[in-house]
Parts: C-alpha cells; sequence; structure tokens
C-alpha cells in the first residue's frame, strides 16, 4: 500500500509504519462503542457542593496557591474562527444582496454592539469611503461582511478565535486571550505573584499571537501586579493520522499521501510535556467580560479545591498502601474511598483481600486525577458524563461524546436521552504521583475511542481518523470526579451572533 516516497514523509512527521498500519486497521474495524452503565446525575457520580462546602473549597484552593506548586491555565487555541462566520460567509456567496435569514438580519440590526465595530467601520470608511450605517442605508450589505472577513479588510474569516475582539470595556476591547490572561491573574496566581499560561495554537498564527501578547501584556502585568509566564505550543505533526479512501486504502491526493489533524485529542501529547502540579483547561471561546465573571471564578477555585482535597487524600492512602502489612479495616476504608469518593466500582470488590486488595486499589488511585465542571443539560451541544465499563471490567466516570454511544440499542439510547448533565469542558486536572512525579499521560489513553468521520479532498470523498478526544478518550483511565457548576459559567461564541448575547456584552 505503501511507496518508497512514501517513507521521507513518514519520516519528515515522526509517524512510525507500525501507527500507519493500525490508523488503517480501524479504519476497517471501526470503533466499539463503549458499554454504559448509567448516565452520571446529582448523587450517582455527579457533586452539588453547597454553600458551606463552597466556602471550604475556596479555602482549601487559597491554601494551596500559598504552597510551592505549580498551577498552569492549558487553553486550546488552534480554532480558526472560520466557522464562527458560516452563516456571513454563506451570505457573500449567496444571491440576495438584502439580509433575509433571521441570523443575518439580527447581525446587521445589530451591528453596532458588536467590539469589532468601530475596526470595522474604519476599515469601510478606507475600503469603501463610506461608514457602516452609509452602507447599510444604500444596501450594501454584502461589502460590510466582506470588509469584516476578507483579506482587504479585518480578515477575522482567516483569524483564529482567539484574536478577534469579543468585549467592549470603557476603556479597551479584549480578545479571549486577554480574558484568559484576566482568569489567570484572578484564579490562579501563586503566592509569588506568578501566572503560568500555556496556549495551543497553530502554526500559521502563532506569530500573530505572539505579537498581540507582547502588545498587552506589560499592561496587564501592572493592572494585576503578577507576573505572567505565557507559553505556546502547536499541534505536532507526528499525531496527524492518515486519511482513507472508500476501500481503507491510503488518501492520495497527486500521488501523495494526506493526512489531517488528529483533532484536540492530539493535544494529550502538548499537555503531557509541559510541567506543573496542577492544570486547568478552558476552550479559548469560553469567556465572559469582568461583569459576568464572579460565577465563573468562584466555581473555577471551587472545583480546584475538591481537586485538591481528594488528591491529597489519595496522597496519603497511597503512603499507607506502601505497607504490605496494612490493616484489612484500614483497607477497606480506603476501599470505600476509591468507591464512594472517586466512583470506581468493581463487581468484584468485595472478593479482593489482603494483598490482592491493596495492589488494586494502588491501581487505582495512582493515577491522574481531574474535577469537571458539568452544567444541566440545555441542549447545548457537547459530551456527557456517564458511568461506563472499563477494559478491566470496572465501571468508572468517563466524558463521553453522542458517537461513542449505540443509539441503536434502546436502554443505552434512553441513557444518553435522559442525561441530565452535559460536559462544557470546564476541567482541573492533577498530573503528578503522590511522590511528585509527573505521570506519562499518553499511558492512561484509550485508543479504542476515536471515531472515524466523511471528509473531502479535491472534490474526492474520503474517511478522516480523529484520535481520542482530549476529555474523552485521551484521559480515559484517570480519576475522575463531576462536580454540579452554573450554567453562567459556559459562555461559548460558536457563532458571530452569539457575541450579542447578554453574558457578552
Amino acid at each position: 500500500m505503501l511507496q518508497p516516497n512514501d517513507e521521507q514523509i513518514l519520516q519528515k512527521k515522526g509517524i512510525s509504519l507500525q501507527q500507519i498500519e493500525e490508523q488503517l486497521r480501524y479504519f476497517v474495524t471501526g470503533f466499539p462503542y463503549l458499554q454504559i452503565r448509567n448516565s452520571a446525575s446529582i448523587g450517582n457520580g455527579i457533586i452539588r457542593v453547597n454553600e458551606t462546602e463552597i466556602q471550604s473549597y475556596l479555602t482549601e484552593w487559597e491554601k494551596y496557591l500559598t504552597s510551592d506548586a505549580v498551577v498552569l491555565k492549558f487553553v486550546p487555541a488552534s480554532g480558526a474562527a472560520s466557522r464562527m462566520f458560516k452563516d456571513l460567509f454563506g451570505f457573500l456567496e449567496g444571491q440576495s444582496e438584502l439580509p433575509v435569514t433571521a441570523f443575518e438580519k439580527k447581525f446587521f440590526d445589530e451591528i453596532e454592539k458588536f467590539a469589532f465595530h468601530d475596526d470595522l467601520n474604519a476599515v469601510c470608511v478606507a475600503n469603501s469611503g463610506k461608514t457602516i450605517p452609509e452602507l447599510i442605508s444604500t444596501h450594501q450589505y454584502k461589502e460590510i461582511v466582506a470588509n469584516l472577513l476578507l483579506e482587504k479588510g479585518l480578515n477575522y474569516g482567516a483569524l483564529p478565535k482567539g484574536l478577534l475582539k469579543f468585549h467592549s470595556y470603557k476603556d479597551e476591547k479584549r480578545t479571549p486571550m486577554l480574558e484568559h490572561l484576566v482568569e489567570g491573574a484572578v484564579y490562579a496566581s501563586t503566592a509569588s505573584g506568578q501566572v503560568n499560561i500555556h496556549f495551543t495554537v497553530s502554526a500559521e498564527h502563532r506569530s500573530l499571537f505572539e505579537k498581540h501578547l507582547a502588545e498587552n501584556l506589560p499592561r496587564f502585568e501592572k493592572r494585576f501586579g503578577v507576573k505572567y509566564n505565557v507559553h505556546f505550543s502547536e499541534q505536532k505533526p507526528s499525531t496527524d493520522t492518515i486519511a482513507a479512501d472508500a476501500e481503507n486504502n491510503p488518501f492520495r491526493d497527486k500521488g501523495e499521501l494526506v493526512f489531517r489533524p488528529g483533532g484536540h485529542g492530539a493535544l494529550i501529547e502538548n499537555l503531557n510535556d509541559l510541567h506543573a502540579d496542577i492544570i486547568f483547561i478552558k476552550n479559548i471561546d469560553n469567556v465572559v467580560p469582568d461583569a459576568m465573571k464572579e460565577v465563573t471564578i468562584t466555581y473555577k477555585k471551587v472545583i480546584a479545591g475538591v481537586l485538591v482535597h481528594y488528591q491529597q487524600q489519595a496522597f496519603a492512602y497511597l503512603k499507607e498502601l506502601e505497607n504490605e502489612k496494612i490493616s484489612d479495616a484500614k483497607l477497606n476504608v480506603i476501599a470505600q474511598f476509591c468507591e464512594k469518593k472517586l466512583n470506581n466500582h468493581a463487581d468484584n470488590l468485595k472478593s479482593l483481600s489482603g494483598n490482592e486488595l491493596r495492589q488494586y486499589l494502588m491501581g487505582k488511585l495512582n493515577r491522574p486525577i481531574r474535577v469537571c465542571g458539568m452544567v444541566k443539560n440545555a441542549g447545548e451541544p457537547g459530551g456527557g458524563p456517564f458511568l461506563t465499563v472499563n477494559a478491566d471490567g470496572t465501571v468508572s466516570p468517563q466524558i463521553l461524546e453522542s458517537s461513542q454511544i449505540d443509539t441503536d440499542n434502546p436502554a443505552d439510547k434512553e441513557k444518553m436521552m435522559n442525561s441530565t448533565h452535559f460536559n462544557p469542558v470546564d476541567l482541573v486536572c492533577g498530573v503528578k504521583d503522590y511522590k511528585g512525579r509527573k505521570f506519562d499521560l499518553l499511558k492512561f489513553v484509550d485508543k479504542n475511542t476515536g471515531f472515524i468521520s466523511s471528509k473531502s479532498k479535491s472534490g474526492k470523498e474520503l474517511k478522516a481518523l480523529e484520535l481520542p478526544g482530549l476529555w474523552n478518550g485521551a484521559m480515559s483511565d484517570w480519576n475522575t470526579i463531576f462536580v454540579e457548576v452554573p450554567i453562567e459559567t459556559f459562555n461559548p461564541v460558536k457563532t458571530v451572533n452569539d457575541l450579542l448575547r447578554k453574558e457578552h456584552q
């Protein structure tokens, strides 16, 4: 299937022949559906914290920040904004010169509310000789959109989301990147005033991010009295996956093998390269203006406090489990913690005792740990929290995408439909073991949780392979705790008109 010149491409990308064979095999076999025991709900896999607990977890987190631990914010920011403007591109390329759809009408009716309005108006004057109101009065709607999206204007259609102006303030406009700097300062600043933030970006946009950072960093450091340590990485070429044709052979374009980015699951490699004790993960577009930040900040600290609380308990138990002569009574206490607090269930647990039980508990506790914020299901797309059966027969909390659930199975479909919460990608992760050594996160990935999608290239259909999602299969073998967080903490911007929602005004 492979040709002599293919080897050079594989070598350049750092992809082995074995990886290619494995990926092509998945095109043939597909990926198995995950076995669901139940959807997670309050009291059954999801914690709901009361006021007293909130205060306790906030205190735990503030105390932790005074230690010498390294805290970091990890922000996936490589997404282009093109999908955000899908409707406007449709309008630009369509037959009608006037806004017709509800989406188009809303965009133009409320155009002055966008944070980028003044920039757009200036570029309309420069390129078209008219202000936005003048262009509207002469029905030159497409000229406005062209100045917004295309290279001759603001080029927003080709920029990453992280660099678009999202929010207006009295004295400034902020991009999502800047909003993440603010967030880092208020909930992830250590006792020495250090704020560590890592953005994963695409290679073509990296220099734009670096320039934007350099222009704004001194001002934000002065405002918050902190020192930012900001770094960037790109998705590794070695995580690209081979595309396949209809017969599951390698897809070629002009004789060359075609590779595609492996999806956000590839970022487990970037995450694995970072050196920190605790890492926050949050998507680039899930930000709000300052007036709305309070609840977000509170619950970020709460879920971090939950992580610290349970991680320290797990560490204490692991030290006790080193003693081969540990009592049965203590083993039972630890088993209860594992089952009741971490939601790790084993049907045969009661049959285990002595050293066998000790080894099982060490294996389950000595893993990376994450706390995931879960919001009540309000019809937004996203993964959901479930209790699923693992390869070793144990049951644990997992975040599943709908593609991982067998909807042809009536029982599984019902569990999915009855899911009360979903995951807005709000994670706090503990990535070191009880001896302070960093886990190799790649060892905790379930490779059988990828998925195959249909794409096209040069007018020909192809099959694309997505790696296990970052917060799905890539973290499959972690300890996972779900905590209910308010819907107000979740405000993604999927389309440009989302910026008109009150949460972004």
